[in-house]
């Protein structure tokens, strides 16, 4: 079973979630450690470094952490400023941040976003220090502050309200619930947005899923075949899973319960789902569940009969290619529709060109392929793909193949591409498809 969690750089293939900088003499034993755990708990792929004995410089091996990750989150507390490893740390996480577009999450733990900015308080004293050893590399740290504690920040301290949505927390616990929250929404929009980054035409099919969730609590994912169930499913997930208390994606639910049976698919999707609680508790939660690609009622009916009942509002999207299992199993159907003809234009010439246009030889060979898919965008990506680089010479031969063919469908594509291989190239394609 392979349940979709935050993929690391939950967007992209950067390896952590979150990078936590913080002084560890101040925090790591207490609010930190709190917070690391927390992440965890939500499968959020933190690295923390807990070493308290440092030098000045950072090694390149926590360059590399920094910018491998999709966060960066420093906890700024009264005594952050006065170890220079942790204000080269920060500098190293500004360059992150305009340079990659790396996503910042500060935190003025138990201290005044103003005094962070303009340094004063405890700052204060630590740069007199700073500019008396080190002036030049003080006036870098002084610069990084300022940019950095003019963001939008979550924190907590008794004396300080007002400065963000989450000042008010009553106490850590809050705190510590409020960043998790923030910091599943940004994953989840970075991820959703690099899901739907080179998807043409999918919007229309989400407005509509997101619709029938809204007014109800199972709905199912139909389509006869290549028109993208399963990733219209995937982004709704990473974009609606910050909003429920658990969530589990099971994306090969019906391999694997055929090759490990039900008992084996029970028991993963239970772990996944629950994590830290008991079976008896999750009708406490509002949980989110998508058990992709289920093949019959069968399944359905065990693990309904296993689970205790969901909490309200709890969503549950089943992804089908035959209509007759959701049919009476959920509440709304949703039949995920082809492309029209402009977006099945743009993906074609996507895969075929590497650009959403094409030069005037290729026009009417174009029309042809694009005709033939009809709007699948499985049957759009392989023809386009099968084509890129040939001449126009070359396409009319495998072009009128596919129209001779009785059924205009998937299979035909398929056949087209894969005899289009040398005896090497189908030894791999082979090894693909299994």
């Amino acid at each position: 079973m392979f349940p979709i969690a935050y993929p690391s750089s939950s967007s992209s293939s950067r390896k952590y979630d979150v990078f936590l900088s913080f002084r560890g003499e101040d925090t790591c034993r207490t609010f930190t450690s709190h917070l690391h755990t927390a992440l965890c708990l939500r499968d959020i792929q933190t690295y923390i470094d807990y070493k308290l004995l440092k030098g000045d410089d950072i090694s390149q091996s926590l360059i590399e952490a920094i910018q491998d990750s999709s966060i960066s989150m420093v906890v700024f507390s009264q005594n952050y400023a006065t170890f220079k490893w942790c204000l080269n740390e920060l500098l190293q996480i500004l360059c992150c941040k305009q340079q990659q577009a790396q996503i910042f999450v500060p935190i003025f733990y138990e201290i005044d976003p103003s005094h962070v900015r303009k340094q004063r308080g405890a700052y204060e004293q630590a740069f007199a220090e700073h500019l008396e050893k080190n002036p030049k590399k003080a006036g870098e740290w002084r610069q990084a502050l300022f940019e950095i504690a003019n963001l939008a920040g979550l924190y907590w301290t008794p004396a300080t309200v007002g400065h963000s949505s989450f000042s008010n927390s009553k106490d850590d616990a809050e705190l510590i619930q409020n960043i998790i929250n923030d910091v599943i929404n940004k994953l989840n929009h970075e991820y959703s947005g690099s899901l739907l980054e080179n998807i043409v035409g999918i919007n229309e099919n989400l407005d509509h899923i997101e619709s029938l969730l809204e007014e109800s609590s199972t709905i199912g994912i139909w389509e006869i075949g290549g028109i993208g169930k399963t990733t219209m499913a995937k982004v709704v997930f990473a974009k609606l899973r910050s909003q429920f208390d658990s969530c589990c994606f099971l994306e090969n639910f019906r391999e694997e319960s055929e090759r490990h049976g039900l008992k084996y698919v029970r028991d993963e999707f239970f772990r996944e789902l629950l994590k830290d609680t008991s079976l008896g508790r999750l009708n406490r939660r509002k949980v989110l569940i998508v058990p992709g690609d289920v093949s019959n009622t069968k399944q359905l009916d065990y693990l309904e009969s296993e689970a205790p009942p969901l909490r309200p509002g709890s969503k549950v999207i089943i992804t089908r290619r035959d209509k007759n299992v959701l049919e009476g199993r959920v509440d709304k159907i949703h039949k995920a529709e082809a492309l029209g003809y402009d977006n099945g234009l743009k993906l074609f010439n996507l895969k075929a060109f590497r650009k959403f246009g094409c030069r005037s030889e290729y026009k009417d060979l174009v029309k042809r392929a694009v005709a033939y898919a009809g709007g699948n965008p499985l049957a759009l990506t392989i023809l386009g793909s099968f084509l890129h680089a040939k001449t126009a010479e070359e396409w009319e031969s495998p072009l009128r193949k596919l129209e001779n063919t009785i059924h205009q469908d998937i299979q035909a594509v398929l056949k087209l591409s894969y005899d289009g291989l040398d005896y090497e190239e189908r030894y791999f394609y082979t090894l693909l498809s299994f």
